[in-house]
């Protein structure tokens, strides 16, 4: 089985983290919308992730809506002490699939009460307000009302640690100034590095860096420079592709998702893949 550990930790708020985790989003129907094609399938798969050591699960109440969540209850309810469950709020799901913006105070607090309902928790590790100024793209908008209706949940107890998610680094810095912000979900990968700048920002101040579609989402990232890579090598494009981010930064955690045994132990092999400066400097240039 192969050592997530070699990959090494960070701190995930007042938690340390393996820095290979999992993200639950694929787990959902397609469009993460209503039921996984195999239920049991779905349980095994969780349940391998936290037998493989994953301690970090980034999960969704609207990834379904609530499929996810209740999968995760009932496939590893009591938890485990050290796993950190991560959620995020601000959208909702329409009766057609769609991303709705939901980040009104009370929509919001709904949010937080159905992740925790659902869950089987008290209280959540961490909750990202997702900002959905645009659906598709980090877009800038005012933050401090929704943001300090999430704070008001932490200073009631129901929250331990504020995340951002789908920010521009203007957000995450007027974020800062209302409360601590432990970590920021964006997406970045080997093709989408927008974040370059702010990844680095966010190192020297020891804050998480939590990349989404990590090996590019619905459509998988495509390259025959990495396809080269990873053949020299001897591992997959897209091990190579998660080992690369995990030596990007010492901040970024990994959240690869899938609803496959296999995809999971494949991206979990990233963990002990060191690439050389010769081929980091050639990624680099993708």
């Amino acid at each position: 089985m192969t050592n997530i550990t070699a990959a090494g930790v960070y701190k995930l708020g007042d938690r340390t983290v393996n820095r290979l985790g999992y993200g639950a989003m694929q787990l959902a129907g397609p469009g993460v919308f209503g039921p996984p094609k195999n239920r049991d399938t779905a349980i095994a798969v969780l349940r391998n992730v936290i037998e493989s050591g994953v301690n970090h699960i980034d999960t969704s109440d609207f990834y379904g809506p609530h499929v996810t969540n209740e999968l995760i209850r009932e496939a590893l309810h009591p938890y485990r002490d050290d796993l950190v469950l991560v959620t995020k709020i601000g959208a909702r799901r329409g009766a057609d699939g769609s991303w709705i913006p939901a980040f009104s105070a009370s929509e919001l607090t709904a949010a937080v009460h159905d992740n925790l309902r659902n869950l089987g928790l008290d209280v959540m590790d961490v909750v990202n307000l997702r900002l959905m100024f645009d659906p598709h793209h980090p877009a800038e908008g005012p933050i401090e009302a929704p943001l300090s209706a999430l704070a008001a949940l932490q200073a009631k107890g129901l929250v331990r640690h504020i995340g951002l998610s789908h920010a521009t680094p203007k957000q995450v810095n007027d974020a800062r100034k209302i409360c601590t912000i432990a970590c920021v979900q964006n997406l970045y990968n080997l093709a989408h590095r927008d974040d370059d700048a702010l990844i680095d920002e966010l190192a020297r101040d020891n804050i998480a860096y939590v990349p989404y579609f990590p090996l590019g989402g619905f459509k998988p990232l495509q390259s025959n420079t990495l396809s080269g890579v990873a053949a020299r090598l001897g591992y997959t494009p897209m091990q190579v592709a998660l080992a690369w981010l995990l030596q990007r930064a010492p901040n970024i955690l990994l959240i690869p998702g899938t609803s496959s045994q296999a995809h999971l132990q494949e991206n979990l092999g990233a963990a002990e893949i060191v690439l050389s400066p010769d081929a980091i400097a050639e990624l680099d240039a993708f």
